[in-house]
């Protein structure tokens, strides 16, 4: 699966591999149940400090999907044992993880191949575990995770004393790259710039508290995009032991010490449940999502508040959210929608008035430029858009049927979907690539438009068949 830059001929020209899937038109408003697999932030970052804690952990109800899959055996790769048990779950075994035997564990020096496939954070996540051990790590990826920004972890990397070497005549700011652990980082004070992704702090405060010395990580620069997700990682090492003080913006000081072994579970994808949501507003429908949780570090939990700002009757009752679109989808500005702004834009094309996103330029180095892409795919099908420089301008325009193009993007292809909820004839090419985080996407939003559908897990918790 390979990534495609969207240019000026996206308009005309196939982005990616992969049959057409005929995107379900809907005949009547929606009126579902649907529940989601875990979230894949999440699943993430606590595989990463299960392989660094003190003990054996166990992940419940954790994401099983290929960014999933690509971290267990990453980390596997660097020594963790990874081995699926029974769960209760109704996507997929739950986990248990013995972590890496690090220096002071006595480990011998070995190499290891890590595949990034084009999940970010692996590709930034795994390179400072990987400095912790000893042996040469070598990183690479998918065609297009060779263009996404990675220079700030080398250089972190590099400022922290490790060696860093890429191919000969190769770039030094992105993949492919070998790191050459020697199973033991000092840390101390590092200032980065981390503006182009979150995942560069978060990659470093997961493994600071390994550091010898901790870590004093300091951003300089313009504003870190998606600071909800390092808030995710400020609050799953506190929950694991680790001493955090993120009291001075820009600073984020890690204590040194053990990452305690814990037993957690996965709570349901948030950002992925932003499509099932928006069809309730795209079919003038409702859909139920019971096990919402009431305290959250996901970004998601934004849309109780974007729905409602586009029309949609929102409501959190006895843990189950039930979003009922209005009459109509009103358009409005939208400030840093981070992840959940493929979504809003198809909702925004579909909208009676003129919408504006903002906050959101680093997601031209996402999968793909997601900023050219959504432009890209909504003017491809009649609509109205454009680039700003940092985010979208959309307004109001008749849509038609076509082909929308992924780019082997996960969000792309859900984008997609929720078009041609309300556009008859929509097709989305390589429909599969929303196995990056949820494999089971086309059944379940099949599921959720058969009449008095429960799509996933219904609200009593038993799977369904």
């Amino acid at each position: 699966m390979t990534g495609t830059t969207p240019t000026a001929a996206a308009t005309s020209l196939p982005a990616g591999g992969g049959p057409h899937w005929r995107a379900p038109f809907a005949e009547r408003p929606v009126d579902a149940t649907v529940t989601v697999p875990g979230s894949k932030s999440l699943t993430n970052r606590y595989l990463v400090l299960a392989a660094l804690a003190d003990g054996p952990s166990r992940l419940r109800t954790p994401l099983h999907s290929r960014d999933s899959a690509l971290m267990i055996e990453a980390l596997r790769q660097l020594g963790a044992t990874i081995t699926e048990v029974p769960g209760d779950g109704a996507y997929g075994p739950d986990l248990d993880i013995t972590p890496i035997p690090l220096a002071a564990d006595g480990d011998a020096a070995t190499g290891a191949a890590i595949d990034c496939g084009l999940a970010g954070t692996v590709m930034r996540f795994v390179p400072p575990v990987a400095a912790l051990r000893r042996g040469e790590s070598r990183f690479d990826g998918d065609p297009h995770a060779r263009k996404r920004p990675m220079g700030t972890i080398i250089e972190a990397l590099t400022g922290l004393g490790v060696a860093v070497s890429a191919p000969e005549g190769g770039p030094t700011s992105s993949l492919p790259f070998t790191v050459h652990g020697t199973g033991e980082v000092r840390g101390g004070h590092l200032v980065i710039d981390a503006s182009a992704s979150s995942q560069f702090v978060s990659a470093l405060l997961l493994a600071g508290a390994r550091f010898t010395e901790g870590l004093h990580l300091e951003h300089v620069g313009k504003p870190v995009p998606s600071l909800d997700h390092i808030s995710m990682t400020v609050a799953v090492l506190r929950g694991v032991g680790v001493a955090v003080d993120d009291s001075v913006p820009n600073h984020w000081v890690v204590s040194p010490g053990p990452i305690r072994a814990f037993d957690q579970r996965i709570e349901q994808d948030l950002s992925n449940a932003g499509p099932f949501l928006a069809a309730a507003l795209a079919t003038r429908g409702t859909v139920r999502m019971p096990n919402w949780p009431a305290d959250t570090t996901q970004v998601g939990d934004l849309w109780r508040t974007i729905l409602a700002t586009m029309g949609a009757s929102v409501s959190l009752d006895d843990g189950t959210l039930t979003v009922t679109g209005g009459p109509e989808i009103k358009g409005g500005d939208f400030d840093e929608t981070s992840e959940l702004a493929p979504t809003v834009a198809a909702l925004c094309a579909l909208a009676n008035g003129p919408s504006r996103l903002t906050g959101i330029a680093h997601l031209r180095g996402h999968e793909t430029d997601r900023l050219a892409a959504l432009v890209a795919e909504i003017k491809r099908l009649g609509g109205d858009a454009e680039e700003t420089a940092d985010g979208l301008i959309i307004r109001p325009a008749a849509l038609h049927g076509g082909v929308v193009h992924s780019y082997a993007d996960h969000r792309m292809a859900t984008a997609g979907a929720i078009l041609g909820l309300a556009v008859p004839g929509v097709e989305v090419e390589d429909i599969a690539t929303t196995s990056k985080t949820m494999p089971d996407f086309p059944r379940l939003w099949d599921a959720m438009l058969a009449p008095g559908a429960s799509a996933g897990k219904d609200a009593a918790g038993g799977p369904q068949h």
